[in-house]
């Protein structure tokens, strides 16, 4: 659907950078990448920068994914050469650099896809284009998991893409699960990270029905929130309605 698409497209810009097919062999090993971290500033959390050909993406450091905390741990540390791995589903990144302070460096990077994860998501329907997929799928942290769970609960990634997607705008399971309502069916995974990118949560979902929309197609949902129409409104537009009668 062109609408959810375009809600969630500028979003998901610089994630999905890094899945652009590549026109040169695919090998296990990705060696031309590399790595800035920059310090908090204001409410901005500290953050790694990964780059590779003329893509970009930004993780957070905070604590949020286990799997960071050693390379949190490191990238806090004085200036003077670090060396950091991030192990997940999807492969290894292996990455050395400089440090001028603390979150304040920069170096190289090597990826290494797992062959394995490559297959549970083919046995999916959910295979890559090539391994820069697989380098995205770290940096948004895609992993089978969450490809399950979004299956479980009626809302199934139709490819690689859609997985990244979702895992780059924390669509997980239990956000699905707190959208169904009577308001909306929840059927197709682009509806869902459509709601997430304009920020519908269930207690919005949940505002429509009591103030009499039901069975809301998810377009209908999107739209109302885009244009900022609240459940408070939508009930106070159904009353004066009413006395008018």
């Amino acid at each position: 659907m062109k609408a959810t698409c375009l809600a969630a497209g500028a979003a998901l810009l610089s994630v999905l950078a890094c899945s652009v097919p590549s026109t040169a062999a695919d090998p296990l090993v990705l060696s031309d990448i590399a790595w800035k971290a920059t310090p908090a500033e204001g409410k901005a959390k500290p953050q790694l920068r990964v780059s590779r050909k003329r893509s970009n993406s930004d993780v957070d450091i905070d604590g949020s994914r286990p799997e960071l905390a050693a390379t949190e741990a490191l990238l806090k540390s004085a200036a003077g050469p670090v060396s950091f791995s991030i192990v997940h589903e999807s492969g290894t990144l292996a990455c050395s650099g400089t440090l001028k302070g603390a979150f304040d460096g920069a170096g190289s990077c090597r990826f290494t896809a797992d062959p394995a994860f490559e297959r549970d998501l083919a046995s999916r329907g959910l295979a890559p284009d090539d391994r820069d997929d697989l380098l995205a799928m770290l940096l948004v942290d895609a992993t089978i998991a969450l490809a399950d769970g979004l299956t479980a609960e009626g809302v199934k990634p139709k490819d690689h893409g859609d997985l990244i997607a979702a895992a780059a705008l924390e669509v997980t399971p239990a956000y699905v699960r707190d959208l169904k309502s009577e308001a909306m069916a929840l059927t197709d995974i682009e509806d869902a990270i459509a709601c997430k990118a304009l920020g519908v949560d269930g207690a919005y979902v949940r505002g429509l029905a009591a103030a009499g929309y039901r069975k809301l197609s998810a377009d209908d949902v999107v739209g109302m929130k885009a244009m900022g129409v609240s459940p408070e409104y939508a009930q106070a537009i159904n009353r004066a309605r009413g006395s008018g009668q």
